[in-house]
C-alpha cells in the first residue's frame, strides 16, 4: 500500500492537539498493539498452555487451550504479574498495580477438560481450621497423612478418618490421581450441610414490601432457579413495539420458533426452572398460570406504596406444564394494551414485587422497561440539563442514584440472592445512574436499546436474551478471596454488594462476569516460596444444588524488579486500570481521572526505566516488552464512553461504566481497542475450511487508525458492543456485489442490519468470521453500515479508531510524546508525576 492512497481523518472527529514542543518520536517506531496480539496468537493458537508456575500465559485475546496442573487456567484468573514482588518497597518501585481478575465460571474451550465436581459426603470438603481455606493441590501432608498444612496460613488441620490415605515416599497421598481437588486448580465441591446454605438477609427496621409471613432468620434452603419476567406495558412500550418484541422473543426462546431472520430457535429456558410473568404501568398485574387453566387470570395490585403478592399457587410454574396459558398470555399482552393511554411505569414497584415473590429462595428478575419510572417507589423526575455539570464538582452526581430507594432495593435483592437484569428500550433519558444500580449491585446485566426499533433491534434482543438464559449462571452467591501470609486484599472491583470487609453478596453470577481485587503486602515475602491466592464462590446451581467453586493460584515471588516486569501481564493491568477508573466516577471529576491514568502509565514506565534500564539515555523512550502496548490501551481508556471529554449522555456513560466494571479481561481488551479488519484484502483461503484438515485460519487484524485505511476498501470494526462495516467512497462495484448484493454505493442501504447470504467467496469468508465471533461470545452485537462521507453514523466508526486524534483527546503519537515528556521531566529534573498541571501541559 502507498502512503498517498491512505485516507485523511474525517474533519468531524474532534480531538485534542498536542501542546508545547513535541519530543522526537518516529511514527514508524511506535509500539503496535496488533504486533503484540498477532505474535501471541501465532505462538499459542492450537498449542497447549501448562498452568504450573513459572510460565508467562497467553494473552487473553489469543485462542488457546490450557491444561490445569494445580493452577487455575488464565481463563479463570489472571494477575498483573506472575512474579509477585517480595516486598511493598519493591512493589512501589515497580509501580505495577498488584491485582488479580477472577472469572470463576468462564466458558472453556470444548477441547479442555470440564471442571471436576467433587462430593466429599456429609462432612463437606476439608477446610483449614484457622483461615477456613479449602483444600487444594498446594497443601502439604504431615503426620503420616493424618494432618494437612494449609498453604494460605500455615496451620495444620486434622484429617477426618473417611478422608485419610497413606503417603508414599515423596509424602504424597497414594490416591492423588483419583482426587481432582488435590491436582486441579479449579474444582466444584458439592456441599449439602446447612452451614453452607445461603445466609438470611440482615435485619431491617422497615420492610420494603408487605408479607403475612414474618421475615425469615433461617438460612435459605437451596432450590431450583426461579425467573420472574416483568413487562412495562405503558404507552411508550406499545408505541415503540418494545412490548411486542419482548413477548415474541420470550415465547420463541421458551418453546422454540423462527426468528425474524429465519433462524430456527431451540427452547432455551433452563430445565427444571420455573417462571412467573408480571406486567406493570401505574399498577402491578400478576398472573395465575396454573396448568389446570388454559387462560391466565390477572390480579391487579394498585397500591404501590405497600406492595404485596396476591397469590401463592400458580404464580411460578413449569413453562412446559403451563404452555397453553403462557403462550396465550404472551400473544395477548401487546393487543390487550394496544389502546392504553397510561404513559408511566412503576419500575420500583415491579422490582419490589419481584423481591417479595422470590424472598427466602433467591432467583432472577428480568425486566423490560421503556420509560423513566416517574411513579411509585423511587419515582424519578426527568434529569435537568447535564451539560452544565461537566467540569464541576457536581459532575459525579451523574453516576449516583438520585433516590435512595434504588440503592435499598439493590441491597435487599442482593442479600436475598436475587439478581436483576434489565432490557431498556427507551426513546428518552431513563436515568441509568439510578435504576442501573439495581443490576450492578445484584450481579445482573443491562441491555441498552435507545430508540428501540423492532426491525433493527429485535434480532439483537433475541440473541441477548438467549445468551442470558443459556450461559452458565449460578445464584445465591457468596464470594471470598483468600491470600497466603504476607498478602491481603485491599479492594474489590466489579458488580456486587459488599456484605462485609471480606465477603461479597452476588445475586447471580454468570460465565461472562469477572471480579477483580487489589492486593497489598502485609509483610515481606520469601522469594524461595510461592505466594497463593484462592477464590471461593459458594453458590446454588440452576437445578438447586449447593456448591463451592474454588480457583487456586500459586505464584512465584521475585526479589528483582526485572523479574517482576518480565512476568507482568499487561491485559490484567489494563483491566484493573479501567475498573479503578470506572469506580472513581462517583467521587472524582472525569478530567482528573484521565490525568491520573496518564500518570499511572508513566509511573509504570519510569519504574522499569529506573530499575531495569538506568544506563540508557534519558532522551530515549524505553518501553518494556510486557508493556509495549500499555500507552495505547491507557489512551483507549481515556477515550471510552464513560470518560471521554465530549458531551455524552449520562445514560450512555453509566451503561458503559457498568459494563466495563464487570467485563472479562478478554472482552475489556477488545472493547478498548476494537478489532479492525480489511475485508477487501482477505486472502483466497482465509476463513474457509482447509480441504485436508477442515480447520479455518482467520485474518490478521490491523491498527485502529485512518492512517492505514484506503478509500477503495471495506473494513469491519468490532468493539464487542457494536460492529460497523465501513465502505470507502472509491470501493469497486464488484466488491459491493460480492459482499452486499448491490453494485452501486448510492443504492447500498445504510439501515442494513445483517449481511445477505450470497454464494460468493467473499460473502462466505465474512460470514464465517462473524460466525466464529458469535461462537466465541455467544451473542450478536448491533451492526451498522456506514459509507464514507455519506452517513452521519460514520462518527461512531471514527471514534473507535483510538490511535487517531478524536474523542476530545490526542492521537496515539501525541500521547506517546506526552508520556515521553513526563518521563523526561522526572528523570532529568527529579520532578514528581503529581507535580500539577504544569508538567502535563493540561493536555486534557
Amino acid at each position: 500500500m502507498h502512503a498517498n492512497r491512505h485516507i485523511p481523518q474525517p474533519p468531524h472527529s474532534a480531538g485534542e492537539p498536542y501542546k508545547g514542543l513535541r519530543p522526537r518520536i518516529d511514527p514508524s517506531q511506535m509500539p503496535s498493539p496488533i504486533d503484540v496480539i498477532e505474535s501471541d496468537r501465532e505462538k499459542w493458537e492450537g498449542n497447549l498452555f501448562m498452568t504450573l508456575p513459572g510460565n508467562n500465559p497467553p494473552l487473553s485475546t489469543s485462542d488457546f487451550t490450557a491444561l490445569d496442573q494445580g493452577n487455575s487456567s488464565p481463563k479463570h484468573v489472571r494477575v498483573s504479574t506472575w512474579n509477585l514482588p517480595s516486598s511493598s518497597h519493591l512493589a512501589k518501585e515497580c509501580d505495577i498495580p498488584l491485582a488479580a481478575v477472577f472469572q470463576p465460571f468462564a466458558d472453556l474451550d470444548p477441547r479442555e477438560e470440564s471442571i471436576p465436581v467433587v462430593d466429599c459426603g456429609d462432612s463437606g470438603p476439608p477446610r483449614c481450621e484457622e483461615c477456613r481455606g479449602y483444600i487444594n493441590p498446594w497443601c502439604a501432608w504431615t503426620a503420616g497423612g493424618w494432618r494437612w498444612k494449609c498453604n494460605l496460613c500455615g496451620h495444620e488441620t486434622q484429617v477426618l478418618p473417611d478422608y485419610f490415605c497413606n503417603l508414599d515416599a515423596n509424602l504424597t497421598r497414594i490416591d492423588l490421581p483419583n482426587r481432582p481437588e488435590l491436582n486441579k486448580g479449579t474444582v466444584d465441591f458439592v456441599v449439602s450441610g446447612k452451614e453452607y446454605w445461603a445466609p438470611p438477609p440482615l435485619p431491617r427496621m422497615n420492610s420494603s414490601y408487605f408479607s403475612i409471613d414474618p421475615p425469615s432468620s433461617q438460612a435459605r434452603e437451596p432450590r431450583s432457579l426461579n425467573c420472574l419476567f416483568a413487562f412495562d406495558v405503558s404507552l411508550e412500550a406499545i408505541r415503540t413495539g418494545f412490548l411486542k418484541s419482548a413477548c415474541d422473543v420470550l415465547r420463541d426462546l421458551l418453546y422454540g420458533g423462527t426468528s425474524l431472520d429465519g433462524t430456527q430457535l431451540e427452547p432455551s429456558f433452563p430445565e427444571g426452572s420455573q417462571l412467573a410473568i408480571l406486567t406493570y404501568d401505574t399498577s402491578l398485574h400478576f398472573y395465575d398460570l396454573s396448568p389446570a387453566s388454559s387462560l391466565a387470570s390477572m390480579i391487579v395490585v394498585s397500591d404501590l406504596e405497600e406492595v404485596f403478592i396476591p397469590l401463592r399457587e400458580g404464580l411460578f410454574v413449569d413453562p412446559w406444564k403451563s404452555r397453553i396459558a403462557i403462550e396465550g398470555l404472551l400473544k395477548a399482552l401487546p393487543e390487550r394494551y394496544l389502546n392504553t393511554v397510561i404513559d408511566n411505569a412503576a419500575l420500583g414497584g415491579a422490582l419490589l414485587a419481584g423481591l417479595a415473590s422470590l424472598a427466602g429462595r433467591g432467583g432472577h428478575i428480568i425486566v423490560f422497561q421503556s420509560i423513566l419510572p416517574a411513579i411509585g417507589p423511587g419515582a424519578l423526575e426527568p434529569p435537568h440539563d447535564q451539560a452544565s455539570l461537566y467540569g464541576t464538582d457536581k459532575e459525579r452526581t451523574m453516576f449516583l442514584p438520585r433516590h435512595q430507594t434504588w440503592r435499598d432495593i439493590a441491597e435487599e435483592c442482593s442479600e436475598e440472592g436475587i439478581g436483576v437484569s434489565m432490557f431498556l428500550g427507551m426513546s428518552k433519558p431513563i436515568d441509568i445512574g439510578s435504576i442501573g444500580i439495581v443490576s450492578s449491585t445484584t450481579g445482573g446485566e443491562l441491555f441498552f436499546h435507545p430508540r428501540f426499533n423492532p426491525a433493527r433491534d429485535q434480532h439483537v434482543l433475541t440473541s441477548q436474551l438467549r445468551r442470558l438464559l443459556t450461559r452458565t449462571t449460578v445464584y445465591n452467591c457468596l464470594l471470598r478471596v483468600r491470600c497466603s501470609n504476607g498478602l491481603r486484599i485491599s479492594n474489590y472491583y466489579g458488580n456486587f454488594h459488599e456484605r462485609s470487609v471480606s465477603d461479597l453478596d452476588i445475586g447471580i453470577l454468570d460465565s461472562d462476569k469477572a471480579i477483580s481485587v487489589h492486593i497489598e503486602h502485609s509483610r515481606k515475602l520469601d522469594a524461595r516460596e510461592y505466594a497463593f491466592l484462592q477464590c471461593a464462590v459458594l453458590h446454588t446451581t440452576p437445578d438447586g444444588q449447593r456448591r463451592v467453586r474454588t480457583c487456586n493460584l500459586a505464584l512465584q515471588v521475585a526479589d528483582l524488579a526485572a523479574n517482576v516486569f518480565r512476568y507482568a501481564d499487561m491485559d490484567a493491568v489494563v483491566c484493573q486500570l479501567a475498573r479503578e477508573s470506572m469506580s472513581k466516577l462517583t467521587s472524582r471529576r472525569m478530567a482528573h481521572i484521565r490525568e491520573e491514568l496518564t500518570d499511572r502509565c508513566s509511573s509504570i514506565l519510569i519504574g522499569y526505566r529506573r530499575n531495569c534500564a538506568a544506563a540508557t539515555a534519558v532522551s530515549q523512550l524505553i518501553i518494556p516488552e510486557a508493556f509495549r502496548a500499555l500507552p495505547v490501551y491507557t489512551l483507549a481508556i481515556t477515550k471510552c464512553k464513560p470518560l471521554k471529554g465530549r458531551n455524552v449522555s449520562a445514560d450512555v456513560r453509566n451503561y458503559h461504566a457498568q459494563k466495563i466494571l464487570s467485563m472479562s479481561v478478554r472482552a475489556t481488551m477488545q472493547h478498548l481497542y476494537p478489532r479492525l479488519l480489511a475485508l477487501h484484502d482477505l486472502a483466497d483461503d482465509t476463513a474457509l475450511p482447509d480441504p485436508t484438515t477442515g480447520q479455518m485460519s482467520f485474518p490478521s487484524l490491523m491498527r485502529n487508525s485512518h492512517t492505514y485505511m484506503e478509500a477503495h476498501g471495506v473494513y469491519l470494526i468490532d468493539n464487542e458492543d457494536l460492529m460497523i462495516f465501513w465502505v470507502g467512497s472509491s470501493v469497486s462495484p464488484q466488491l459491493l456485489l460480492d459482499l452486499f448484493g448491490v453494485d452501486d454505493l448510492q443504492t447500498l442501504d445504510p439501515n442494513t442490519i445483517q449481511l445477505p447470504v450470497l454464494h460468493t467467496r467473499l460473502s462466505t469468508q465474512v460470514r464465517n468470521i462473524l460466525t466464529h465471533r458469535y461462537v466465541q461470545r455467544g451473542r450478536t452485537p448491533k451492526m451498522l453500515l456506514v459509507r464514507q462521507n455519506m452517513d452521519g453514523t460514520e462518527i461512531e466508526f471514527s471514534d473507535m479508531l483510538v490511535e487517531d486524534q478524536n474523542n476530545a483527546a490526542m492521537s496515539y503519537l501525541d500521547f506517546l510524546c506526552l508520556i515521553h515528556k513526563q518521563i523526561n521531566a522526572v528523570l532529568t529534573n527529579g520532578e514528581s508525576l503529581s507535580g500539577g498541571p504544569s508538567l502535563r501541559g493540561s493536555p486534557w
